[in-house]
């Protein structure tokens, strides 16, 4: 629920804060802000919500409910409000708000996991360490103890949760194709999921490390071949007649696109926003409407059909990626005019989600058991 908020919320308040009509202190500097919060803030509940729920699946133990949920809740909701009081409170415990959600969530993932020895979901663990270590980067610019450390954070945050996002579509994506289309099979490929997240990194890093040309072409190159083969392997021509799988498939083919992007970026052919943009609003925000709209029906005890208005949200946001991303190719006069385009299709996706889950997320499960 409070993901999807602060997806209907973030966006407009960037917007103002962009154009100058919303003049406020803030402890980060704008650009810095919008990237932070888009993704540790709306991404960070996504993230947050989807380890807490899944890890109890996994482990067959309780993670955090109740008051502790609660004040979890509370903790990542003080970090999105403490920034504008900028000069009223001390930096560094703004700082350091912000800065506890992370870990904090790491210690009631990891615990249920190490309780009942499933040591490779541990890898969870370590992304929550590595999006800690990104967040890291970013404050110690805006505290000023290093320069030229945000962006390089930020650029480690993305790419963190890009590979969060690989490693948990080889988890759910044929799980959930089975289950939406019972009599199917989704074919299992251990390499090709290997390869995936492997290429991935590979192409992070070359990034990370400034490499450019030729290398960092072949490298996304071979990402789009091994991404592309491997989510082949799951198709079933059916998904398009079930929203909440097409959803799912077109999110991972932006981050494909992504990578084709990058390719064309490594010779300066297309800007490098663009890719950024692909993973960014692309991947990371259709792939996260998609799994909130699907494990929300799931863990309140209802039927997993998504309704026409959601269907309606998954076109819209992904006509957002469409206008933000592959329009600018050939239309770049008319940037800014696709850029609002972008803006409203994402307000509309996700004022349709608020919508339709808001009593969903806020009522009782509908067959009486805990939840």
């Amino acid at each position: 629920m409070l993901a999807g908020l602060s997806g209907l919320i973030l966006i407009p308040l960037w917007n103002a804060i962009l154009k100058g009509t919303l003049a406020t202190e803030n402890y980060y500097t704008s650009t810095y802000w919008h990237a932070h919060e888009m993704l540790l803030g709306y991404g960070g509940a996504v993230i947050a919500g989807f380890l807490l729920t899944a890890v109890k699946n996994w482990t067959g133990k309780p993670t955090l409910t109740g008051d502790k949920l609660a004040g979890l809740c509370l903790l990542w909701l003080y970090g999105r409000i403490v920034p504008f009081y900028s000069g009223l409170l001390p930096d560094i415990l703004i700082a350091l708000i912000d800065l506890a959600f992370l870990p904090l969530l790491a210690y009631h993932v990891t615990k249920p996991i190490v309780e009942t020895k499933q040591y490779r979901n541990l890898i969870f663990t370590g992304l929550l360490l590595l999006l800690t270590l990104g967040n890291i980067l970013v404050h110690c610019e805006m505290l000023g103890f290093k320069t030229n450390t945000a962006w390089f954070g930020l650029q480690l945050i993305v790419d963190t949760v890009i590979v969060l996002i690989l490693v948990m579509a080889g988890r759910v994506f044929p799980f959930f194709t089975e289950r939406g289309l019972p009599g199917t099979l989704a074919i299992r490929n251990p390499q090709l999921d290997n390869g995936s997240i492997a290429s991935a990194i590979l192409v992070f890093g070359l990034q990370m490390l400034g490499v450019s040309g030729t290398f960092l072409a072949l490298s996304a190159v071979l990402a789009v071949i091994i991404n592309s083969a491997r989510i082949a392997g799951w198709y079933i021509q059916k998904i398009w007649y079930v929203p909440l799988l097409w959803v799912l498939y077109v999110g991972y083919g932006w981050i494909i696109f992504g990578f084709a992007l990058t390719a064309l970026s490594a010779y300066s052919m297309v800007q490098p926003s663009l890719p950024l943009h692909a993973f960014t609003l692309g991947g990371i925000g259709t792939l996260t409407l998609g799994m909130m709209a699907r494990v929300a029906l799931g863990h309140t005890g209802r039927a997993l059909r998504a309704s026409n208005a959601i269907a309606v949200a998954f076109v819209l946001i992904n006509v957002a990626v469409f206008f933000r991303v592959v329009l600018p190719i050939a239309m770049p006069d008319w940037y800014q005019t696709l850029i609002y385009g972008s803006t409203l299709a994402w307000l509309a996706a996700f004022s349709l989600f608020i919508f339709v889950y808001g009593p969903i997320l806020t009522g009782q499960r509908i067959d009486g058991q805990e939840g």
